[in-house]
């Protein structure tokens, strides 16, 4: 027997640098029936959260470093801004200086020759410098903000691994625990248990629709065609009768090694719903293939 629609819950696999095995803090009992979004097991995520803590820290502590490196670069421009402003002015005044020229003694000249070198010299240089200053402040700045940017994504993927460690039933349905290694014993998986991430966990069945894998023979293959009935009878429950249909087969039968005889693989889907029905079951079915 197998639910129609089930879905398999494995051991979250985490991206932090935990290495190894996870620690079950809760599991819901087998058999108990979940709707979207219930939590069915959780896990320990203490170092998650405070890996989390720090990395908010961190990325609160590089966001106002950018704030306070973009208020200082701005603080940087207007100040040369202001000296180049101021340069500007003194080489006007040189200029209006050196006009004097014929009213100034020669060495009054060469003084204000001297100073409108210098402060043509002054001009240029800034000139030179306040684009070169402010390159170096744009790369600084952007290596903060990628500091940061690079921290928030390690704060948002710790996030996730804290997320990932809360598992929540994604169809509604019941859950059938799987069986796992635990106590160098196979079994149900208990509150405390390390388990081993990416190893199924457990399983969640919509019981309401579920049906019958059978082997069939090859010379009975000719029954499996639309249309075909079974009656179902479980194993465990010998009393109990359920109607079918034929589904689907395989198109190719195939045999066990070392075995002469092959079987197909055929689904047929039940047709009424039973607290009895349950996954794993094993059954029998009398197929009539119908007109």
């Amino acid at each position: 027997m197998e639910a129609l629609r089930s879905f398999t819950i494995s051991v979250p696999r985490i991206s932090g640098q935990q290495q190894g095995n996870l620690t079950l803090t809760k599991l819901a009992l087998n058999g108990t029936k979940v709707q979207p979004g219930d939590i069915i097991a959780e896990f320990d995520h203490t170092s998650q959260i405070k890996s989390a803590r720090d990395a908010e820290a961190k990325f609160d502590d590089l966001s106002h470093q950018v704030e306070q490196k973009a208020a200082e670069h701005q603080s940087n421009a207007a100040k040369r801004a202001a000296d180049l402003a101021q340069a500007e002015a003194d080489l006007g005044k040189a200029r209006l200086e050196i006009r004097k020229g014929p009213v100034l003694s020669e060495l009054e000249h060469l003084k204000a020759d001297e100073v409108l070198k210098n402060a043509e010299l002054h001009v240029a240089s800034l000139k030179i410098s306040i684009p070169a200053h402010e390159r170096a402040e744009a790369a600084e700045l952007q290596v903060l903000k990628l500091q940061a940017e690079r921290q928030k994504l390690t704060l948002m993927r710790l996030q996730g691994d804290a997320d990932k460690l809360v598992l929540r039933a994604t169809i509604p349905g019941m859950i059938a625990l799987q069986n796992v290694w635990r106590n160098n014993s196979m079994g149900h998986a208990q509150e405390g248990d390390q388990l081993w991430p990416g190893n199924p966990l457990l399983r969640i069945f919509d019981p309401s629709s579920m049906l019958l894998q059978l082997a069939v023979s090859e010379t009975d293959g000719a029954i499996l065609r639309p249309g075909a009935k079974a009656v179902v009878h479980l194993d465990a429950y010998p009393s109990l009768t359920f109607s079918a249909h034929f589904d689907s087969a395989s198109p190719v039968a195939s045999s066990a090694l070392g075995s002469p005889l092959k079987t197909f693989t055929a689904r047929f889907i039940l047709e009424q719903n039973d607290p009895h029905l349950l996954p794993d079951l094993s059954a029998a079915a009398d197929v009539d293939p119908g007109n």
